[in-house]
């Protein structure tokens, strides 16, 4: 059996404290692999690692860590293929959709390789006589990112790169189901040049993320995850004294207006809600339409559902591969009977859509639940309130506008929407009066590209900065103000008086 461990000063590090984990192939729901789970003793030696090698990396030169950057960056592409497998075989989500995931990992790193730019400070000559004041960044120390299963590879990209560009080390601590990925980047860091130490990563659970959490020498933590979670990693690590940015779920809602090309929101709507088998932060999970619109866009989506292909990961053909873990398959596919029992229509049951090379869902080894349409969801029941992190599209149908927005903006999350409308008047209201952080207009998946960040409101974000982009920056950087004068030898005198700028 394939053993998955840490990777702890430049090098593969087996795990001390005895407990390993099982790593699925969702596909067929065999044990692929088994991993360590760090004790606080192996998350010890990683912060040791990275605290050790800080000094020298924080004065290594902005064009020095760019030109790592870059070296990383080339790598990471020329491997990107590896890396999909990696995600389809302990992710379970095809390979088109793992090779979009690695490509937007790599738009923040290319952002990164711009740290020189993006770490310049402001300037100002002559405050006061002789006086300059300018204004610099400086990293912080050690960095932690713990990020999710769904994203193996770009969501830790949304951290390390631009941590490690600004002068911080870093251990990230990846999700347990699907580590291999993480094990992959550390080599192409050591590849491209990067002194041991600076990147390190410790494979665990709960365990790991208390002592990052706790430990006095971890200056930073970026969390992404559930919101129950990520409310629990904010409040853990602020009370330790660290910097948290810390997202939490969603519940992201598309908003059709009458005008809307409904072919164009029935295509959105397919793959946005389910794409990587609807296991997205980002999915549209719920449909709002505005009356009259319901029962002709229903038939679209329905009709473009009857053509997706679902099987493995690893087959070219497939458009939506399992999901991720049994007991998540089960998770989701409860809320099928919970609709039911609250009213809904179940239009298309994903437990009797047929995968490829097997039966039904149902009856197929693996972690199978086809995409599920369920029409007429009251709002408020679980159906619509939870975030059910699978293949379930639900419709609502609303009387007006009005309707839609208010019932957005009374949901607990606020992390992406979109609005699918030929009005550009009710598109521009739409993005002032949604109480969320991203916005899509006729764009379903409104993930914001590398130079922007990605964050949303309510119960969506924990923290006052969002991921990558110039927040991300400055999240791993601490500014100072620096005043000097440097005075004329003939110059000199007491004066007790406050200074003032004349």
């Amino acid at each position: 059996m394939r053993r998955i461990t840490h990777w702890i000063g430049g090098a593969a590090a087996p795990g001390g404290s005895g407990r390993q984990g099982e790593v699925f192939n969702p596909a067929t729901g065999e044990v692929s692999a088994r991993v360590d789970l760090a004790g606080p003793a192996d998350v010890d030696a990683a912060v040791a690692a990275a605290a050790a090698a800080f000094p020298a990396w924080r004065d290594t030169s902005l064009v020095k860590r760019a030109q790592i950057l870059f070296r990383f960056r080339e790598l990471s592409h020329a491997h990107r293929d590896e890396m999909a497998a990696l995600i389809s075989a302990e992710h379970g989500k095809v390979r088109s959709d793992a090779l979009g995931e690695v490509t937007r990992g790599l738009e923040v790193v290319e952002f990164a390789c711009g740290i020189p730019h993006l770490l310049k400070g402001g300037f100002s000559e002559n405050v006061s006589t002789s006086v300059d004041s300018f204004s610099i960044r400086q990293p912080l120390g050690v960095a932690a990112g713990i990020t999710p299963f769904n994203f193996p590879a770009m969501v830790p990209m949304w951290m390390h790169p631009i941590a490690i560009a600004c002068g911080n080390t870093f251990v990230l601590k990846p999700s347990e189901r699907d580590p291999s990925a993480s094990l992959l980047m550390a080599s192409l860091w050591k590849q491209a040049g990067l002194p041991d130490g600076v990147f390190n990563v410790v494979q665990g659970d709960k365990a790991a993320v208390d002592r990052l959490l706790e430990h006095p020498d971890v200056r930073a933590v970026s969390f992404v995850g559930s919101t129950p979670i990520a409310r629990y990693v904010y409040e853990t690590g602020t009370r330790h004294g660290k910097r948290v940015q810390a997202l939490g779920g969603a519940k992201n809602h598309m908003l059709v207006l009458p005008d809307a090309d409904l072919d164009l929101v029935a295509d959105a709507a397919v793959n946005a809600g389910f794409g990587s088998a609807g296991e997205r932060c980002m999915a549209i999970s719920v449909v709002l339409a505005v009356d009259p619109v319901g029962d002709e866009l229903v038939a679209k989506i329905v009709e473009r559902m009857s053509g997706l292909t679902i099987g493995p990961g690893d087959d070219p053909d497939a458009d939506m591969g399992p999901l991720v873990t049994e007991a998540h398959r089960d998770k989701v596919a409860s809320y099928l009977d919970a609709a039911l029992a609250e009213g809904a229509k179940l239009v298309v049951d994903g437990r009797e859509t047929p995968i490829k090379g097997g039966a039904t869902a149902a009856r197929t080894p693996g972690f199978w639940l086809g995409p599920t349409l369920i029409d007429h969801v009251t709002p408020g029941s679980a159906v619509h309130r939870d975030e059910i992190f699978g293949p379930v599209l639900s419709v609502i149908r609303v009387p007006s506008y009005e309707e839609g927005l208010r019932i957005i903006n009374g949901t607990e999350y606020g992390n992406g929407t979109a609005v699918f409308t030929n009005d550009g008047g009710a598109a521009r209201r739409f993005q002032n009066e949604v109480e969320v952080g991203m916005i899509g207009i006729n764009v379903p998946i409104p993930v914001p590209m590398a130079f922007y960040s990605f964050g949303g409101w309510k119960a969506s974000l924990f923290g006052d900065t969002h991921v990558h982009g110039t927040e991300g920056v400055h999240f791993y950087t601490r500014g100072k103000v620096v005043t000097s004068r440097w005075l004329d030898p003939s110059h000199g005198g007491v004066n007790l008086g406050f200074p003032t700028s004349d």
